[in-house]
This record gives C-alpha cells, sequence and structure tokens, in this order.
C-alpha cells in the first residue's frame, strides 16, 4: 500500500453506504401479545395525553414532581377570566429558573385581571367575513374556541406553545419554561419564561489570537446559535435541534450551509446522533467520543474549538458542527489532518506568513513523531566505529532500541 492511499485511508472522510438495522415486521396482534416484554416496554414508552379534567391534570402534576417533597418546584393555582366566564387554572414552575417579572406582567396580570378583551359575553362568536346580496347579509362565523382565545387574546407571550401529553410539559418545566393548565381543555400551554443566570460571552480561554475577535462560546445553546448567525449572516444557515439522552434529553444543534454541506455527511451526523442509546450526555468531549467510529490508532476524526469565528469558517467549507447545551464547545465534523496544524491567527495574517507558520509546525509535528525512532533505526543499524558517531555526542543503548530506552544519552567525556 502505498503511503498516499495510507494517509487517505487514516484521515479521509468516507460516508457509510451500508447500515446494519432492520425494521420490526408487524405480525399480528397475537405475536404481539405473546411477548410480555415487548409488551412491557411499549406500554412504558406510551406518553400519557393530558386530560379535561384539571383536577386529574393536577394531581399528576403533583405525582410526577413529588411536591410533596420537592421544594423548588412551584404549582400556583387561581382563576382566570375569559370573555366573562371564570376557569380554573393552575402553572407549574421551577422556582429559580424562571423570571418572576416576566410571569406577573405577562401571564398572571393578562389572565386574572378584567380588562377589555375578556369583558364581552361568552355566547359572541367571531366574524371571519361577511358578504351583502340582494338586501341579504351572509356572515361566515367562527365559534368560541378557549384554547384559540387564549394563545391570541390574553397572553402576550411571543414564545407560547400547545402541548398534548405529559412529557412535553415536563420537557419544556426542566427547560426553564412554565406550563399553564386550564379546565375543559385537553392541552397546555408551554410558555418560555426563562430567567435563570448564565455566563456572558467573554474571551477564549483556550485558542487566543491578537487580531482576531474576542469572543468565545458560552454554556448556553441560544447564546451560541446567535453568535454563530451573527457572523455568518445567511439564510441558508440551518439549525436543527435534536435531543440526546434518555433522561437529561440534552440539546444539541447541529448546524450547516444548506447550499454548501454534502448532504450525505450531514444526514450521517443525524443518523448518529438519533441513534445514540444512552441515558445522559453532559459535555461535548463526550458526545465526541460516541459519535466516532471503533479507531484502533487513535486518531481524531473530529475537532473541537470554543471561537465562534473557526466555526463559521469551517461552516463556509461546508463541514458539519454540532453545539452541545451546557458546554462551551462546538464539535467540527469531520476534521483532516491540516486542521490539527492550523491556528485562527492564519486567516489574519498575511499569506508567505501564515504559509511559514504552517510548515514550521508540520516540520515540529515530523520531527516530534518520527526523529526520535529514525535516529534510534540508524544507530541500531549503523557500525559499531565510533569514527562514524557524531563528533558532538553519542547514544549509548542498552538492549533493544525502542522508544523507552532511546533518550538515555552518555555525552563523550571529550565534550568537557
Amino acid at each position: 500500500m502505498r503511503l498516499k492511499d495510507l494517509f487517505f485511508k487514516l484521515f479521509a472522510y468516507t460516508p457509510s453506504v451500508e447500515y446494519n438495522f432492520s425494521l420490526p415486521e408487524d405480525t399480528g396482534t397475537s405475536e404481539k401479545n405473546d411477548n410480555p416484554a415487548t409488551t412491557t416496554k411499549q406500554q412504558v414508552e406510551e406518553k400519557v395525553n393530558i386530560f379535561p379534567s384539571l383536577s386529574v391534570n393536577m394531581d399528576y402534576m403533583k405525582t410526577k414532581y413529588n411536591l410533596l417533597i420537592n421544594s423548588d418546584v412551584i404549582l400556583r393555582e387561581f382563576t382566570l377570566n375569559a370573555r366573562g366566564k371564570q376557569y380554573n387554572a393552575f402553572l407549574v414552575y421551577i422556582d429559580g429558573m424562571v423570571d418572576s417579572e416576566i410571569m406577573d406582567k405577562f401571564i398572571l396580570e393578562p389572565l386574572m385581571l378584567r380588562n377589555k378583551n375578556n369583558l364581552y359575553d361568552g355566547t359572541q362568536n367571531k366574524v371571519i367575513s361577511e358578504a351583502v346580496a340582494n338586501n341579504i347579509t351572509v356572515r361566515k362565523v367562527k365559534k368560541f374556541d378557549l384554547s384559540n382565545y387564549l394563545m391570541g387574546c390574553l397572553m402576550p407571550q411571543n414564545a407560547v406553545k400547545e402541548v398534548t401529553d405529559f412529557d412535553q410539559a415536563a420537557s419544556g418545566i426542566n427547560a426553564g419554561n412554565c406550563a399553564l393548565f386550564v379546565d375543559t381543555l385537553s392541552t397546555a400551554f408551554d410558555i418560555e419564561v426563562k430567567g435563570f443566570k448564565q455566563r456572558s460571552v467573554d474571551s477564549p480561554n483556550n485558542e487566543i489570537v491578537i487580531k482576531g475577535p474576542h469572543e468565545a462560546f458560552v454554556e448556553n445553546i441560544r447564546t451560541n446559535t446567535s453568535l454563530i448567525r451573527r457572523i455568518v449572516n445567511n439564510e441558508n444557515l440551518i439549525i436543527e435541534n435534536l435531543e440526546v439522552g434518555k433522561i437529561t434529553k440534552t440539546k444539541c444543534a447541529v448546524c450547516y450551509m444548506k447550499n454548501i454541506t454534502n448532504s450525505d455527511l450531514v444526514n450521517e451526523v443525524k443518523y448518529r446522533l438519533n441513534n445514540l442509546e444512552i441515558d445522559s450526555l453532559l459535555s461535548a468531549g463526550e458526545l465526541e467520543q460516541l459519535l466516532v467510529e471503533s479507531n484502533a490508532l487513535g486518531i481524531p476524526e473530529m475537532l473541537s474549538t470554543e471561537r465562534p469565528d473557526k466555526v463559521s469558517k469551517y461552516l463556509l467549507k461546508g463541514r458539519v458542527v454540532v453545539l452541545v447545551n451546557g458546554t462551551p464547545y462546538g464539535i467540527i465534523v469531520p476534521a483532516i489532518l491540516i486542521d490539527f496544524l492550523a491556528s485562527p491567527e492564519d486567516s489574519n495574517l498575511k499569506v508567505n506568513f501564515a504559509n511559514f507558520l504552517r510548515g514550521l509546525r508540520f516540520l515540529a509535528a515530523f520531527i516530534t513523531l518520527l526523529l526520535p525512532r529514525i535516529i534510534c533505526s540508524h544507530y541500531q543499524f549503523s557500525s559499531r566505529d565510533t569514527t562514524h558517531r557524531p563528533t558532538l555526542f553519542y547514544f549509548k543503548f542498552e538492549g533493544k532500541c525502542t522508544f523507552s530506552n532511546y533518550c538515555r544519552i552518555t555525552f563523550d567525556g571529550n565534550l568537557l
């Protein structure tokens, strides 16, 4: 095998064309019931939908969050006014993760206080269109819908989402939102009111440059995506959200340029992320180890960085970037040899000087990896005549010439 083919095999990216997976066949209800383990697993994974009864929903949330012993989970009961009628409702949120001022002014106040939006009769219908023909007025009306009325009139929030099962509501609560449950409605409202403390954007600690930007990623994934958006400034930048981990459900963002990145590479990254059968994901380093294939040589296939400008540079080259919530690093996929020998400062220098520095790095890497072994091999197979040895010093080896003993250096006494 030629040296060029060996390097391409080790460092070049080759997407998989065959996947070892199978889809279960539907063989009828009789075979499904014969396997109790499969039936139990399916029952556990079934999602519980929200009930129309408020008391049942309240009991379920109290049990799910163990409100009798949990001190930071708050359940707030109140009565809301909607078009002259009153409905019982309650909010569930985690103290310390929400902004109390936003909840008071933009959720509780519009829902509880009587104002012009909820004073008129509840029997009135909304007129969608009206037409007059031959002295006959035809109106197309829409019946009153409490869910749409709350979404459109009584909650002045920019991020409100309807959810139909308790898992979606709990996911929003755990992320720092609040969940609103209203009597007679079989849906809940996931309202974004995040207000927990987080670190502000600061200068990078590891990849320091002189002429380049002095901004680094933080632990909040939305702040990191906004930093990338601000640099790329193009509508073809796609950021897809995925959840990894059965327990933690860590949010991950897959970023790529739609008109530049190879679609096979994007599908490969999303395929590996969606098929991670793990309970928790706490850092980008863990994800990097889970995404790579088995590599006996330990050669890195991904590159991590804390600089949003470096991430944007690789995005414009057609790479895929994976961000993990809670980690101030981005993973660049895939990575080649020259990526590990490049510096963020290279793009800010003149071309000749930047290429000269790259050459020095390649030379230093070559010396670090190969020169000790070359010296060992030379002295092992060369003549034992001391006249062929260097005039300044020579190596004296004991036993076989290995990496563990090549550094045993005995200087010639004539030097002194």
